[in-house]
């Protein structure tokens, strides 16, 4: 079967036409449905000058504009053309539905959005949508759209205005095509929006006044009463203040809707949250705006300029809808906050503001590293059976994870578990720092901070190297064997050594530690989001094992700890898997932890003997010690700091403000970071 002849002419052999006179030319109303969608891509392909669209584009339009209203004939087949792809495609998903998801998932978008990257799209559709995507793709488009002069504006909407069809043309005789697309365009927004808003997720987490309004209950009715007002004063047969009053109710209740939909925030510290609990609520935020801006195209004046401003902001949401990176920040962000600010009732536990504070501190820290030194005998005892890489890299954070949960359980303390807990504490105290005390009061956190940092460091260091010496020295005596042998010490100073990768390993172990300080975070909110407190509280399966009261301690001691579990056991397990699954990879990257490290170093020099003190080696390990346990604290707490400044939108202004008040205490008072000054006791 041959292709007829105005499809030759749409798309010749040659390409799709790039000069205006054979733009021009190559429309043709009669061509298919494909060809059609190819010439309009080529037209503003040509506007754009090939994807440079600017001050160009706009000349382009107008150049446009004036061959076709210089040609009758032209302008004739151009509103014929026209006439042909609106009735071919269905304009009103593009209003209502460009730029939301089809689900209110955010996985099954996450799909979606990878399909359209990886798979073409193709022009051969009714979907105005996807032909919006096709015929306007740059970043650029909004730019050149929102620009468009009102007398072009003007123009085009003479130009390409056609009257409506359908069941209403018999109430309002004058409706024009655009007017009933943005009218049924928003009669499904307000579906959507009432649908959202009724759906369990989001309904059982809004404020008690909220829900007692129940604004979603009417929302498609009100706008049913705003269209039936308008459509009769189109007709001739109503009145504009009645249109006025019911416009007036419905901007009311979309208000109402919104800020039902924002109490849902102030409700997840008590119910936690989920990726899709976010999401759901932009795409509810966003379509609401979407109603208002349909509402200005269709009763705003000047409309065309709405007009522009809606299809201007339709490019731009394009950009997003395409976005894989964009969809992970909109909708993980809050996710994010949450979490650092779960993470922050833990940290406060870690800052020292007293002299006894500090002191139990190191007391605190003293009993972590005499555990660890317990930890590099096993860890030592896992190598020593000979395992394959991934088997002893489990056994490895089998031990790391046992042992961090018994460090938890006594109340003791390990150093580099801090600083990713303690820096959403210190974050939160930055919601409102516009005056000067509240700055100078962060600071004094500041200091608090560094020295409990500085007091944990030296109780785990200072006390698990002669544990382990002791530890490795009674294993000679008991069993005729230090805890390693020769070989395995020279291996020990080997890694650790000042002049090899140690510092680069240290820091990937700083991220290892916020991470875990993040999957505490997301484990204390996945237990709340799911109420197994309750759940341990007053399910009878538990009640009749437990008992109601051993129940009701488990609640508590759970919905206190699941954190701190989380925590530890899965950088037990980063820690002793990771290495392993680097290596497989053939990375060759090792986790540095300053204590487990100065373990290690201490089994080294027991097995040695006092000769060992003459090895340059011993001393460039010991040297890099120091700095193991500043990158460890530092790229943690970094990276925890940076994400609970976003969580309390702290802009970068007020981080150079931060900056400069720490250095300035750091000039005037240089030991307040190291040891409470005496007003402190």
């Amino acid at each position: 079967m041959t292709a007829p002849a105005s499809a030759n002419r749409s798309l010749p052999d040659s390409g799709p036409p790039n000069t205006l006179p054979a733009l021009l030319d190559a429309m043709d109303p009669d061509a298919d449905a494909v060809h059609r969608h190819l010439w309009l891509i080529a037209l503003f392909d040509w506007i754009q000058d090939e994807g440079h669209a600017g001050a160009d584009a706009l000349a382009r339009m107008g150049a446009f504009l004036d061959a076709v209203e210089a040609s009758p004939e032209t302008t004739v087949r151009l509103q014929v053309w026209w006439r042909t792809l609106i009735d071919s495609v269905d304009g009103t998903t593009l209003l209502s539905d460009y730029g939301f998801a089809s689900r209110n998932a955010f996985v099954t978008e996450l799909i979606e959005r990878l399909h359209y990257k990886l798979l073409p799209t193709s022009p051969e559709t009714s979907d105005a949508s996807e032909l919006f995507a096709l015929v306007l793709p740059g970043v650029q488009d909004a730019q050149w759209l929102a620009a468009l002069p009102a007398p072009t504006l003007e123009r085009l909407g003479r130009l390409l205005s056609a009257p409506a069809t359908g069941p209403l043309v018999a109430v309002a005789p004058t409706l024009t095509y655009w007017q009933a697309t943005v009218l049924e365009a928003i009669t499904f927004c307000a579906a959507q929006v009432r649908a959202a808003g009724l759906s369990p997720e989001i309904r059982l987490r809004m404020s008690t006044p909220a829900l007692e309004a129940s604004p979603f209950h009417t929302l498609a009715s009100d706008f049913d009463a705003l269209r039936d007002a308008w459509l009769a004063q189109q007709g001739g047969h109503g009145s504009a203040d009645s249109v006025a009053q019911a416009v007036q109710h419905f901007r009311a209740q979309l208000d109402a809707c919104r800020h039902a939909a924002a109490s849902v925030y102030t409700h997840l510290d008590a119910h936690g949250i989920s990726v899709d609990l976010v999401f759901r609520l932009r795409q509810l935020r966003e379509r609401v705006l979407r109603i208002r801006a349909l509402l200005d195209c269709l009763l705003g004046e000047p409309t065309h300029l709405y007009t522009a401003q809606l299809f201007a902001h339709l490019a731009s949401v394009g950009q997003y809808q395409r976005s894989v990176r964009a969809l992970f920040s909109h909708s993980t962000s809050l996710l994010a906050a949450k979490v650092a600010e779960r993470s922050s009732e833990t940290g406060e536990h870690y800052i020292t503001r007293t002299r006894g504070e500090y002191r139990s501190m190191l007391g605190q820290a003293a009993g972590g590293g005499a555990l660890t030194a317990v930890t590099t005998f096993l860890k030592f005892a896992v190598m020593a059976l000979g395992l394959s890489a991934f088997w002893n890299g489990f056994w490895s954070g089998v031990v790391y994870a046992a042992s961090f949960v018994v460090i938890q359980l006594l109340h003791c303390t390990l150093a580099t578990k801090q600083p990713a807990m303690t820096a959403p504490a210190m974050a939160a105290k930055l919601r409102d720092f516009s005056d000067a005390s509240a700055l100078k009061d962060f600071v004094d956190e500041v200091t608090h901070l560094v020295r409990s940092q500085v007091a944990a460091v030296l109780g785990n260091v200072a006390v698990v190297f002669p544990a382990v010496l002791l530890l490795s020295w009674g294993l000679q005596l008991l069993g005729g064997r230090p805890m390693i042998d020769a070989k395995e010490a020279q291996h020990v100073f080997h890694s650790l050594t000042l002049l090899g990768p140690s510092l680069f390993f240290a820091a990937l172990t700083g991220v290892l530690l916020f991470a875990s300080s993040i999957l505490a975070g997301w484990a204390e909110n996945w237990f709340v989001l799911h109420r197994l407190d309750s759940a341990i509280r007053y399910n009878p399966a538990f009640t009749r094992r437990l008992g109601a009261a051993r129940a009701d301690r488990w609640a508590h001691y759970m919905r206190h700890n699941v954190s701190g579990f989380a925590s530890n056991i899965s950088l037990g397990f980063m820690l002793g898997l990771l290495p392993a699954i680097f290596g497989f990879l053939g990375l060759g990257l090792e986790a540095r932890h300053v204590t487990l490290s100065t373990g290690q170093l201490g089994a080294a020099c027991a097995s040695l003997g006092w000769e060992v003190l003459r090895s340059p080696a011993l001393w460039w390990a010991m040297a890099s010690l120091p700095f193991i346990g500043a990158l460890n604290l530092g790229v943690s707490f970094y990276l925890a700091f940076t994400v609970a400044l976003q969580a309390n939108s702290v802009s970068g202004l007020g981080r150079v403000r931060i900056r400069r008040a720490v250095l300035e205490r750091l000039r005037q008072a240089p030991l307040s970071f190291f040891w409470p000054a005496r007003d402190e006791a």
